[in-house]
């Protein structure tokens, strides 16, 4: 699980860049910041891709069972990756639009799933852990 996880992680740091960017652009209207967001979402959601292959294999060679908190940590991870493919179909907008006020909301609510898969994602990190070690 530990280098399967790798993908995920860097999707996140992707997203959580979306937000700065986002931030970044409300305040200054740069349209450089527009153009790193939109290419930090889909190289976030390309990494998203990539880590859900190999949640699917840990799930089909039974190294990650669906008990407890990982029903709800993978029910984060999808919504992180729903939000962020909505924020990407709001960036694709023109100027102002494209980020302020809906992609900037989906950015910031896309962090904050974040930061709670996070805290889930530590639980079930626990839960394989003690599982392999047995």
């Amino acid at each position: 699980m530990s280098y399967r996880s790798l993908p995920l992680h860097l999707s996140a740091a992707c997203f959580i860049g979306v937000f700065a960017t986002d931030l970044t652009y409300s305040r200054t209207a740069e349209m450089m910041w527009t153009n790193f967001s939109a290419w930090l979402l889909t190289a976030g959601l390309l990494l998203g891709v990539l880590a859900a292959v190999g949640c699917i294999i840990d799930l089909a060679s039974r190294r990650l069972e669906l008990a407890g908190v990982v029903w709800l940590y993978l029910a984060l991870l999808l919504a992180v990756f729903v939000l962020a493919l909505f924020n990407a179909f709001i960036h694709s907008r023109d100027a102002w639009t494209s980020v302020v006020p809906t992609g900037l909301t989906l950015s910031a609510i896309t962090f904050v799933v974040i930061l709670v898969a996070g805290v889930f994602g530590a639980t079930v990190n626990r839960q394989y852990l003690r599982r392999s070690a047995r």
